[in-house]
């Protein structure tokens, strides 16, 4: 099956009123969405403040999951702190998880970083992704759906995409 991907980015100085109204077309994204079999919707962006020295990168993914179920998937280094969007110096990446009968697919975007710089951990179904070159800095956890041997397994980096082949556990 073709999976069909639209990707949307700006950037500028936007500020975080930029944002919601860029996710305030939520449900118009939605319903463009649903009409796509097997579709993705990317939105991202950049804000920066050169006085400041702010950079906060932002997105989301939505793809239609089982059920008709929109599964969303933030990215960036902004964060809700309960008082207001805060940005943080380490950044969400992107990460696609795919199931391929003897073992799990992890996808990760991680552009600007080195495969030297890029560590991993798995604490039984609980994977930790992290990676610092420079001013680039990412981390994130996932709860995979299975338990995997982090012993066996093996990983590649091309162009910002990091692949890591997790074989289930027994």
């Amino acid at each position: 099956m073709e999976q069909k991907r639209r990707t949307e980015t700006s950037s500028g100085d936007v500020g975080l009123g930029g944002i919601f109204r860029s996710l305030g077309g939520f449900l118009e994204l939605l319903s463009n969405l649903s009409e796509q079999e097997g579709g993705e919707i990317n939105r991202s962006g950049e804000i920066g403040d050169d006085k400041k020295g702010v950079k906060a990168v932002y997105g989301f993914s939505v793809r239609m999951g089982g059920g008709g179920k929109p599964l969303v998937e933030q990215f960036g280094n902004i964060k809700d702190a309960g008082a207001g969007a805060v940005v943080e110096e380490t950044r969400e990446p992107m990460v696609d998880i795919f199931d391929e009968g003897d073992h799990l697919l992890v996808v990760v975007e991680l552009p600007g970083v080195g495969a030297k710089d890029i560590k991993t951990e798995v604490d039984g179904d609980v994977l930790t992704l992290s990676a610092h070159q420079g001013d680039r800095k990412y981390r994130k956890e996932v709860v995979l759906p299975t338990t995997v041997r982090q012993a066996d397994a093996s990983s590649s980096y091309r162009n910002g995409v990091f692949e890591l082949k997790l074989p289930k556990a027994a």
